[in-house]
């Protein structure tokens, strides 16, 4: 596994520039990607554990970035689900608000459109992190069905084709955290949630934030240079599990992004991020912090819930093949 986590690493070292605003430059996110698996908790399995992953990871985080400018469809399909415009009123559009997230895109893209707008020009970063997180639920799933397998199967030939399927799905489950974990960094810098993403932009500003374009900047080079990791890691919150589906989770951390873009103003206002007042690296750290913790947690549900998923088809329980009532190598193999 370890080779397998190096020639990851080999693939994802190039750097690739971009003139777009992204959400947390490079640092931040190999940041909240390295810090989340860091941090997992001993019930998740051993492979995802390791130093090696935790580098992985944090590298694989930066990928949805980089690789931007690969064509025009791609860029205009794709750049939308880093951000989601949220206006002061917590809605997205005037219509929809975060703790009431439409069920799909299609009925966010349906409920946007009737207010004049899509989710191309509001952004569907919700979206992002919610398919991902399901993905990787899937994932833990089809892991969990090999992992029993491999050891219950009372077929020699079997419990080698699972081996090797489980090694492969542990190749799989680190390409599908790349994104995951990129978009849960981005929900939690403050301008990739709010409408005022680069300046204030054209709305009452009776406090007189600024108009200059500040997301970069701030995004990027004040991150490297001001957020040391062990600040990252010491500002990280305990687990927490809102016991609620992923749809009102993911809401709820937008939105709780979206209550710090004042503060941000405030503090680029008093020229806390000018690289010496405490204030502003504090923040920022917290942010960055947020990202981490949010992605931890949303691992360790997405492990949980993979406990009561089904795999294969015709689809059988993981429940059942970890109890050793099924061998599922019709299913996973495939009957045709």
């Amino acid at each position: 596994m370890r080779r397998a986590l190096v020639s990851i690493l080999a693939l994802t070292t190039a750097t690739v520039a971009s003139t777009q605003a992204l959400a947390w430059g490079s640092t931040g996110h190999r940041w909240i990607g390295r810090a989340a698996i860091e941090t997992l908790p001993a019930e998740v399995p051993p492979f995802l554990r390791t130093a090696a992953a935790a580098e992985a990871v944090g590298e694989l985080a930066r990928e949805p970035d980089r690789s931007r400018n690969a064509g025009k469809q791609h860029d205009a399909d794709r750049d939308p689900g880093h951000f989601v415009d949220g206006g002061d009123d917590g809605r997205i559009g005037g219509v929809v608000p975060f703790t009431a997230l439409p069920a799909t895109r299609e009925d966010y893209e349906t409920a946007l459109r009737a207010a004049g707008v899509t989710s191309w020009k509001m952004g569907y970063l919700p979206y992002s992190i919610i398919e991902d997180w399901q993905q990787l639920t899937k994932d833990f799933a089809y892991w969990r069905a090999d992992d029993a397998a491999a050891r219950l199967s009372k077929n020699a030939a079997h419990r080698a084709w699972f081996r090797t399927d489980r090694a492969l799905r542990e190749q799989l489950i680190f390409a599908d955290l790349a994104p995951l974990s990129h978009f849960v960094g981005d929900g939690s810098m403050p301008l990739h949630a709010s409408l005022h993403f680069n300046g204030w932009g054209p709305y009452p500003n009776p406090n007189g934030y600024t108009q200059a374009k500040v997301h970069v900047p701030w995004e990027g080079v004040y991150v490297r240079g001001n957020v040391p990791y062990r600040t990252v890691l010491a500002k990280m919150t305990p687990f927490s599990d809102c016991g609620c589906p992923i749809e009102q989770r993911v809401g709820a951390y937008l939105m709780a992004d979206l209550a710090t873009v004042v503060p941000f103003y405030e503090l680029e206002k008093a020229g806390a991020f000018n690289g010496t007042d405490p204030k502003g690296a504090d923040f920022t750290a917290g942010r960055v912090a947020a990202g981490a913790s949010e992605l931890r947690d949303e691992i360790v549900l997405a492990w949980r819930a993979s406990e009561k998923g089904k795999v294969g088809y015709p689809e059988v329980a993981v429940a059942d093949i970890e109890s050793g009532a099924i061998d599922p190598y019709d299913a996973l193999y495939g009957l045709d």
